[in-house]
């Protein structure tokens, strides 16, 4: 079996574009794989023009690590979001391929269930206006949905420092959303790496009443002392990772113990073959893995069968119950969420179906996603809203 085509589709959402990714072998047999790229949807589809003639094509689907190697190592370029999300499209979609092949889901390939239920939190459920009252009503809609665990980032436009009627007012925010879920919900709080060490520490301490189940990329990715620093003066859990893309850049991370709870993107770090791997490292650490899940339904499904055999999994991410109802349409047998969790997924490899006739009535859209700009937490909701009008 070899692989004969890949063909990427990309389809426009509210306010993300997500690019799937179609493999077909020689015998028929075909995969998919999806990432949504956060505003560089063009510098991947211009990687896999090159790449895919000289790395993918003719290729065993079988063999994971011969296409990582071609693909990272023979560029001899230092991979990054562009390569690795490359990879990592055309990795799930050779699992997808393998599953279909051997007619058994991905996770029995990866070792077999650990778990019957996968815990998940929503995402995406906040675009209200940033008053207290609004967000408990819905945090309160997000809960009747079937979560048990709910994540915000109640930080406005913050960068650097927070004045302190801004601070008051994030405070206000995430206890209503405490308020909101219950006592026995969750409750994470994203900080998109917004402020210096000693500002993050101080929001994290105002924050200790609500039991946050962690503070989320206190500081910029960059600097993993500064991350430590936090860490160590905080009393909360410390989660981190979307924005690493090479596994080898989390050694630093684990050594300095610097986060508790590690976030990789599957759609942006390899795949699943690698995320496997990071997850493995991260267990001698006693470190958790949530992973980062910005995506639609096949990334979705993707992570679902990493998450059913990861030994040191936590919790996934989901936003696809608080958007355009098509987006889940896309690409139909992602279970849905109850009580809290999913089932494990049914059927063959990813068991996803993509629906390409769907996908081509939702083109590509203009979207610049900035997390610093007024309004951002509403995702398009107000651009939606004037479409309609």
């Amino acid at each position: 079996m070899k692989i004969a085509e890949v063909r990427p589709l990309v389809m426009g959402d509210a306010w993300r574009n997500l690019t799937f990714v179609v493999v077909r072998t020689d015998d028929g047999l075909e995969g998919v794989g999806e990432v949504r790229m956060v505003n560089h949807t063009s510098a991947l589809l211009g990687y896999l023009e090159e790449a895919v003639p000289t790395h993918v094509i003719g290729a065993d689907p079988f063999a994971f690590e011969a296409l990582a190697r071609r693909m990272i190592r023979d560029d001899y370029a230092r991979a990054g979001q562009i390569a690795m999300s490359a990879l990592a499209v055309l990795d799930m979609a050779c699992w997808d391929i393998v599953g279909k092949a051997l007619g058994q889901p991905v996770y029995r390939l990866l070792g077999g269930p650990i778990r019957e239920r996968i815990a998940t939190y929503a995402n995406g459920w906040y675009t209200v206006e940033r008053t207290p009252e609004e967000f408990n009503a819905a945090a309160k809609r997000a809960v009747a949905k079937g979560y048990r665990a709910v994540k915000l980032d109640p930080f406005g436009t913050a960068w650097q420092e927070l004045p302190p009627s801004e601070l008051r007012r994030a405070v206000a925010l995430v206890e209503a959303v405490r308020d909101g879920v219950g006592p026995d919900g969750e409750v994470f709080v994203e900080m998109h790496g917004r402020f210096t060490p000693a500002q993050a520490i101080a929001i994290a301490r105002e924050l200790e009443p609500y039991r946050p189940g962690w503070i989320e990329e206190p500081v910029p990715p960059d600097n993993v002392k500064a991350l430590a620093t936090v860490a160590r003066h905080v009393n909360v859990p410390v989660a981190t990772g979307e924005r690493i893309h090479v596994r080898h850049e989390f050694r630093e991370l684990f050594e300095l113990a610097a986060a508790d709870v590690i976030q990789p993107d599957l759609t942006m770090m390899g795949g699943i073959t690698e995320t496997r791997k990071l997850a493995s490292w991260a267990e001698s650490y006693y470190v958790m893995v949530a992973p980062h899940n910005v995506g639609g339904p096949v990334s979705t499904a993707a992570a679902l069968h990493f998450a059913a055999a990861a030994p040191n999994f936590k919790i996934l991410e989901y936003f696809n119950d608080f958007t355009a109802p098509f987006v889940k349409d896309a690409a139909p047998g992602v279970p849905d969420v109850t009580d809290g969790s999913f089932p494990l997924p049914e059927g063959p490899g990813l068991g996803v179906r993509l629906d390409e006739d769907l996908i081509a009535e939702h083109p590509r859209r203009p979207i610049h996603l900035n997390l610093f700009g007024d309004g951002w937490h509403l995702r398009g909701r107000e651009r939606v809203a004037s479409e309609r009008a």
